[in-house]
């Protein structure tokens, strides 16, 4: 105990410059906004650089999982093209030059969080390889988030399971719409709030995205019910199990809206109008 002491008194005017130096950097980021902008930055390369090596490692182990995964979405996919030769009478179609407003980016998922109350996500990819904020992340199994902050090289996502999430969502059966939340009590199971009584609820339907954002389009799956009641203000209250297993992510796709802008710029002068 004699030593520690003497130890803090040989070394009080350094021990006090470094609590000193700490205080003054703390003051500097919180209110100067380019110099907090700077450390985030910073902060992210250098938390993504450490995550992206540990995933790496991990990924190595998981490569016969993922094939096994990359299997079933071929087989899915060529399930669906013959159901679409099947059906299509009219005359053949290069696919590949359909117009689409939608541009579809593959990344990779090397951290993620699942057991807070505002879970995010780290994907390897950021604005040098053209994401940004607002984009839509996937899997072939369903929703996974919305990016909200990206560096150079690397991109955060808000996670699904965000108490800050809120999703448009509808049943894939009828146009009935609501909203996606997560009451935080399991990584597996999401909100669907705000469906009408008159809609026709099952256990076991399909919950899709709604496509009434500039963010996700129609159509992308999201979970079943798994049980439903009727709520105070006279609309359903409904248990999603989501089709993802948001505790083992892996490779993620990214949605660009192409429109988006121009939708969201659109709308604004409209509102600005009404004001």
């Amino acid at each position: 105990m004699q030593q520690i002491i003497f130890f803090f008194i040989r070394n009080k005017n350094f021990l006090l410059f470094a609590i000193l130096f700490v205080i003054s950097l703390g003051f500097t980021l919180q209110t100067h906004t380019f110099h907090n902008g700077k450390f985030v930055s910073s902060a992210n390369f250098f938390s993504g650089s450490i995550y992206s090596f540990r995933s790496d490692i991990t990924n190595y182990f998981d490569l016969k999982t993922t094939n096994e995964k990359l299997v079933e979405e071929n087989i899915r996919l060529r399930r669906l093209l013959e159901g679409y030769k099947e059906n299509f009478t009219m005359p053949s179609v290069d696919t590949t030059k359909i117009p689409s407003k939608y541009l579809f980016f593959a990344s990779r998922v090397i951290n993620n969080n699942y057991s807070r109350t505002k879970n995010n996500l780290t994907i390897n990819n950021g604005s040098s390889d053209g994401l940004e904020i607002d984009m839509g992340v996937i899997t072939t199994k369903g929703v996974v988030g919305i990016i909200n902050s990206t560096s150079k090289n690397y991109a955060t996502v808000q996670s699904i399971l965000n108490t800050n999430s809120q999703l448009n969502a509808k049943l894939k059966n009828s146009n009935h719409f609501g909203t996606l939340t997560w009451d935080t009590k399991d990584p597996n199971v999401v909100q669907l709030i705000e469906i009408p009584r008159q809609a026709t609820l099952v256990v076991g339907d399909t919950i899709i995205t709604g496509g009434k954002s500039t963010i996700f389009p129609s159509g992308i799956l999201i979970g079943s019910i798994e049980k439903f009641k009727l709520g105070k203000d006279d609309s359903y209250d409904i248990d999603v199990r989501l089709f993802n297993d948001m505790t083992d992510l892996n490779y993620v796709y990214i949605i660009e809206n192409q429109d988006a802008a121009e939708i969201l710029k659109l709308e604004k002068e409209m509102n600005d109008a009404e004001q």
